[in-house]
């Protein structure tokens, strides 16, 4: 029986490929299963130069991954700087560390604030007490001053006492009398303010203080008068020894009234002050 195969050309299409015959619509039957197995093989490969063309392929692949990798390329230059800031918000311990900080110095600033105004206010405390001290000091000094008192002439004798009688007097003697020569000092008896000063009669010229108190001081039968009104102080000149009005020879008639009403004996009025006349 003849065979039906078809043998391929030698000179085929490509000379490096072999081809598997396809049968045609025309092939008979009697190539069955054979033809339908070679239907999926791949056509082979000569020797040739294709294998040459995929090694370069290969190699070209590898450069540029694999052998690129092979050879590490430098790393770029990357400038740190000296110091780098920290964030604190990133740490929170940090941040719980600031806000502590930030806590104490602010209670720290506000006890230093409140020391210094209580220190204020202390040293304006010391200043008040101190003013005040110094007022009642000054208060009392002007009290011991309005109080203290000295005697009307410091060169004198005593020459007629209160309540002494005589011929010359219409009435019992009304006061102390200092005698001392015309022209001697008179001083203010105590710190307090002329209230009259000129000429009166029998008394010829006279001053009248008020002391503090009230009391007046009369002081009588003087040459002259040197503080005729106004505030006096104890032991200031306010006239000279005379004898004007009625009067035997120069002296001071000196009389206490206390209240402005009727006059006292001057000598027991000293004692009690401290004067000894």
């Amino acid at each position: 029986m003849a065979s039906t195969h078809t043998p391929a050309h030698p000179a085929g299409p490509a000379a490096g490929t072999q081809l598997l015959d396809h049968p045609g619509a025309d092939a008979p039957e009697a190539f069955g299963p054979e033809v339908e197995t070679n239907r999926h093989r791949m056509p082979r490969q000569t020797r040739g130069a294709s294998p040459l063309l995929g090694v370069t392929a290969v190699a070209a692949t590898l450069g540029a991954t694999g052998f690129a990798s092979a050879t590490p390329a430098a790393a770029p230059a990357v400038e740190v700087p000296d110091e780098t800031p920290v964030a604190l918000s990133a740490d929170p311990g940090l941040a719980l560390a600031a806000r502590i900080q930030q806590q104490a110095d602010s209670q720290r600033t506000a006890a230093e604030e409140g020391a210094r105004v209580q220190a204020a206010q202390e040293a304006e405390a010391k200043a008040a007490a101190k003013e005040a001290e110094a007022k009642a000091a000054a208060k009392e000094a002007e009290a011991k001053r309005a109080a203290a008192l000295t005697l009307p002439v410091k060169d004198y004798r005593l020459s007629a006492h209160y309540g002494q009688s005589a011929r010359y007097w219409a009435n019992v003697h009304t006061g102390l009398d200092f005698a001392a020569d015309t022209g001697t000092a008179v001083y203010a008896l105590g710190q307090g303010t002329i209230t009259s000063a000129g000429w009166s009669g029998s008394y010829g010229y006279r001053i009248v203080e008020t002391l503090p108190d009230g009391t007046e001081i009369w002081y009588c039968h003087l040459s002259s008068i040197i503080k005729g009104a106004g505030q006096v102080t104890s032991g200031q000149q306010i006239g000279k020894v005379g004898a004007t009005g009625n009067v035997t020879g120069p002296h001071l008639h000196l009389e206490v009234r206390p209240g402005g009403g009727a006059p006292v004996d001057p000598e027991p009025w000293l004692q009690q002050r401290g004067l000894n006349p």
